[in-house]
């Protein structure tokens, strides 16, 4: 069996990105290769130093170099507020909104069943742990409007009220179907401020 050639393998990696299908793969390769070979190294060099450093925070699930990121250790920071995300993409679109005090989780997902992603796959648990801290007292769900979006928010609010806690969901300035990372700030914040309880 021949091995794939570099170029071959190269173009492959591209198309793991989101939005890349084969042509653009390839094209992002050959221009790569033809017009821009320092900044392949660099991109390749970033890419292997992100690799080695970023890890999960230890409290809420985000993308960090710390053991616990800035947001969980900043003492400016209402405790008692838990946000639920899906990505750290939607954390930052929250963040850019200036509404919200709180904390987040991040799920890394979105419940799927016909993809195979179930409760354990979104740290479910580990949300349950960090919501039922007794310091926390409402979850915000902030998941994304789509299908899965709404089941995992309706998954997560049902578990968490089950063990008493107060569980809102962001209101509906979010277009149906949309997902945060997509969405204006002003219509994240709207939503935001008129979250209500599920």
């Amino acid at each position: 069996m021949k091995t794939p050639s570099s170029l071959t393998v190269l173009t492959e990696s591209l198309r793991q990105l989101p939005g890349i299908g084969p042509k653009s793969a390839q094209r992002m390769a050959y221009h790569l290769l033809q017009h821009n070979r320092d900044g392949a190294i660099e991109l390749s060099k970033a890419l292997a130093h992100a690799m080695d450093s970023i890890r999960h925070c230890a409290l809420c699930n985000t993308f960090t170099e710390q053991v616990i990121c800035d947001t969980c250790q900043s003492a400016e920071r209402d405790t008692t507020l838990l946000c639920v995300v899906e990505s750290p993409s939607d954390q930052i679109m929250i963040e850019q909104t200036l509404t919200f005090k709180g904390l987040y989780f991040v799920l890394m997902g979105r419940l799927s069943p016909l993809d195979g992603i179930g409760p354990k796959d979104i740290h479910l648990e580990k949300l349950i742990t960090r919501a039922t801290d007794g310091v926390v007292s409402e979850v915000v769900l902030a998941t994304n409007f789509t299908n899965e979006g709404e089941a995992t928010a309706h998954y997560i609010s049902e578990t968490l009220k089950a063990r008493g806690l107060k569980v809102s969901r962001l209101a509906r300035g979010v277009p149906v179907g949309g997902e945060l990372e997509y969405v204006d700030a002003g219509t994240i914040a709207r939503a935001m401020l008129d979250r209500r309880v599920t």
